[in-house]
């Protein structure tokens, strides 16, 4: 499980926690299955932390083994933390940065993205059954919350590069798409939000390969953040960072202006 345990992964707490009961009263999971309305099947996938608990399942073991709800607060904690390993140890920082810098490409930016446009990308997560419809509706609302500092006071400085390919591809939909586009123009007139695109005319130019941010936090320390398919990590090395930045500053250079920007996002929605 690459070195993940029950007490740093809240689906394998979990499980766990289902296993110990289970075995404390001598059932196989077939026993349990029966007594639950579930396969056993589906039982040791979730004892193993390789399916996603439903609410109604995490219910329903609170009822046959009379724990008071321990097993729904084991499930709310697995809804608050269905995210990328690393993406809440970032998330804290970010909301208490003062300046945010970030790249992102194929999908907008998080705290840019409009609540139809984040639930059009987690049906996806649904459907290939990654994770449940209660955890897909907990993403979307925090990452409402994520987006209070664009707006609280004071608001942190935010300055975004999407990669061309964000804003082309049609999450959810025309018109969801087009809402998001509408969203981009509104929020590149605040005055702490500076948005770029960075075009495919920048090929093999283009410095980063996968989605990076910078943070400034209040005490000057500066962290970075990146993800992989697998999980996000944090990135504290001043080597790492350094070259971050000055590929950043690189990068901010060659993608085009704000104004040119705002004029392809209007030529964009007109596509649409």
């Amino acid at each position: 499980m690459g070195g993940t345990d029950a007490t740093h992964s809240p689906a394998l707490r979990f499980g766990a926690e289902l296993r110990r009961s289970r075995r404390a009263r001598g059932w196989s999971q077939t026993d349990l299955g029966a007594r639950m309305g579930y396969s056993g099947g589906l039982l040791s996938y979730v004892e193993r932390g390789k399916k996603p608990v439903s609410r109604n399942l995490a219910v329903r073991a609170d009822e046959v083994f009379e724990t008071g709800g321990l097993f729904h607060e084991l499930w709310r904690r697995v809804a608050h933390s269905s995210f990328l390993e690393g993406f809440d140890e970032f998330a804290e920082a970010e909301a208490r940065c003062v300046r945010l810098r970030a790249f992102e490409m194929d999908v907008v930016l998080g705290i840019f993205m409009t609540p139809e446009y984040l639930a059009a990308l987690e049906q996806g997560n649904v459907r290939r059954g990654r994770i449940t419809q209660e955890q897909a509706d907990g993403r979307v609302a925090r990452n409402v919350e994520r987006q209070r500092i664009l707006h609280r006071t004071p608001a942190a400085s935010v300055h975004a590069v999407l990669d061309e390919s964000c804003l082309r591809r049609p999450i959810g939909g025309r018109a969801v798409m087009d809402a998001q586009l509408a969203h981009l123009e509104e929020l590149s007139d605040l005055p702490n939000v500076t948005l770029q695109i960075a075009p495919f005319e920048l090929a093999e130019a283009r410095p980063f390969a996968c989605p990076m941010m910078l943070l400034n936090m209040p005490n000057h320390v500066v962290l970075g953040y990146s993800e992989c398919q697998a999980r996000g990590y944090v990135e504290r090395g001043r080597d790492t960072l350094a070259a971050w930045e000055s590929d950043y500053d690189r990068l901010q250079v060659e993608s085009m202006s704000t104004a040119a920007t705002l004029a392809r996002i209007r030529v964009l929605r007109k596509e649409l």
